[in-house]
């Protein structure tokens, strides 16, 4: 039985797979003239879209990045004057992010950007199969945390 499971499973060769993809997709994102950002800064965008102002370490929970990781692209994405960074007004030793005019200007184009490779990476799918797939993608972040000790 269990080779007959492992036959049906293993064919998939996900984690192949999903390596494969993302790795694609980041490198052809970041290859269209038409987007001024990293797919990674673009992230940081759409989380201070959302709340402007987080704390460098929400933000880089968010974006699943460490201390070290958050700090290096907010200091890229501040250095072409998209986000500032301002000390906490609470906590002298924390700092929070900032969207600057331009980086809400790049934000808008960003989203729209998202929007049709969103819709290209979709299209041919039923929606309940983009659920599904979804899905899959959001549950991998459950079964591997990013702190194994979670």
């Amino acid at each position: 039985m269990r080779n007959k499971l492992e036959s049906k499973v293993g064919h998939h060769r996900l984690i192949y797979l999903l390596s494969v993809a993302q790795r694609r997709l980041q490198r052809w994102m970041a290859a269209q003239p038409q987007n001024e950002v990293t797919p990674a800064q673009a992230g940081l965008l759409f989380i201070l879209g959302k709340q402007d102002g987080v704390l460098m370490g929400e933000a880089g929970a968010a974006l699943d990045l460490g201390p070290a990781g958050i700090s290096g692209l907010v200091d890229r994405t501040a250095a072409v004057k998209l986000v500032e960074r301002r000390a906490d007004s609470d906590d002298g030793r924390a700092w929070r992010v900032f969207l600057t005019p331009k980086g809400r200007t790049v934000l808008a184009q960003a989203k729209a950007n998202a929007a049709e490779v969103n819709a290209g990476l979709t299209e041919g799918f039923t929606s309940a199969e983009v659920d599904v797939v979804a899905r899959w993608l959001m549950s991998i972040q459950d079964k591997f945390p990013r702190d194994p000790e979670e």
